[in-house]
């Protein structure tokens, strides 16, 4: 997920190095660049050592448009353990700019570049990596159901070359809608725009449709299949028919970026399961902390770094989230939070 995403213009697909920011044209391999020297041949159940003095190459998935918080936190999590970025390790972000289908020709050639390790935040980028490899080690975070999914066999023994952090994302829905309401005690029509092709997308909708009646709370689904049906449809949304947006979490079909615009323009408050969006001029949210998730996820890949078999590493439950309010936006917007749900949030933004 990247905050300049709210532009109509769609820019292409490349490769980013993170944090450095260095863009390498995409018909470029990443053999040409001295950061990306190939440690050692994978092989199932092999160590990848250290100590030939080249970073190992962690390849990071995503639909956003540059490096997601889950990476920032996954970079933290390799540096508290004790790597040194750009010596131990470095991180290579392919991103496809909120167009899922993208994701496995994505996936492929990163496999094909010779990456040591695949990182995946969300079940799509974490199908799309499975799909393509079999042999190199993924680890995934932000993902909600990886049983339901198929991505692994069980928790304790997911199996083949795959190992993460799930979160409670899903779960968390009814929640997140109740904190919406007692944010705004008025509301009663939430805008619910969502990918008609993306699974969380329709999971996190089936827990709102449950969780609305007993809110007194109608949702208006808005179901999209394009980028440029998802801006046409939130540029028609105004604020004497909408009183609240419930935002997804990934950035397929940049329906994030375009529910901020409308926030903006229309002055609508917008709910997230991501505080990261707060920075962009989300409203609130409430959900689990990805940076945190990459963080936990670093202990997944310091095991395989150091010869574990992923299948064979258990799965962890992440451990953090929060609700988080943006009372600069809440001023913006001529709200005003009630004092009990200022004690109730774990972060503000003023």
């Amino acid at each position: 997920m990247s905050g300049g995403i709210h532009g109509s213009k769609a820019p292409r697909k490349d490769i980013v190095v993170y944090p450095r920011v260095r863009r390498i044209g995409k018909e470029a391999p990443w053999a040409a660049v001295t950061l990306w020297v190939l440690l050692v041949c994978l092989l199932p159940g092999h160590a990848l050592a250290l100590d030939r003095g080249s970073p190992v190459r962690i390849g990071a998935l995503t639909v956003s448009w540059g490096p997601p918080p889950g990476v920032v936190g996954l970079i933290e999590g390799l540096v508290e353990t004790g790597y040194r970025e750009n010596e131990d390790f470095v991180i290579g972000v392919r991103f496809t700019q909120g167009d899922m289908s993208a994701l496995p020709a994505a996936a492929r050639e990163m496999v094909r570049d010779g990456v040591d390790i695949i990182f995946c935040v969300g079940e799509s980028e974490a199908k799309a990596a499975q799909q393509a490899t079999t042999t190199n080690p993924i680890v995934f975070a932000g993902v909600g159901d990886p049983v339901g999914q198929g991505l692994i066999d069980s928790y304790a023994r997911p199996g083949g070359n795959i190992t993460g952090v799930t979160d409670l994302e899903i779960v968390l829905s009814a929640k997140r809608l109740q904190l919406f309401k007692e944010l705004l005690p008025r509301l009663k029509r939430v805008l619910v725009p969502y990918s008609a092709s993306n699974a969380h997308h329709a999971a996190n909708v089936t827990q709102y449709r449950a969780a609305a009646p007993r809110l007194g709370i109608v949702l208006v689904e808005r179901k999209l299949r394009t980028m440029e049906e998802a801006r046409e449809a939130l540029a028609r949304v105004r604020k004497q028919d909408i009183d609240g947006i419930l935002a997804a979490r990934d950035a397929d079909l940049n329906i994030p970026g375009f529910v901020l615009e409308t926030t903006a323009r229309q002055g609508i408050p917008s709910m997230f399961a991501s505080s990261f969006w707060l920075k962009d001029g989300a409203f609130a949210s409430y959900g689990p902390s990805l940076v945190a998730s990459g963080r936990q996820a670093a202990r997944l890949v310091d095991k395989i770094i150091k010869g574990a078999n992923p299948g064979e590493i258990p799965v962890e439950v992440d451990q953090y989230f929060e609700f988080a309010i943006n009372l600069k936006v809440a001023k913006a917007l001529g709200r005003t939070i009630p004092r009990e749900m200022l004690y109730q949030a774990d972060r503000i933004l003023r």
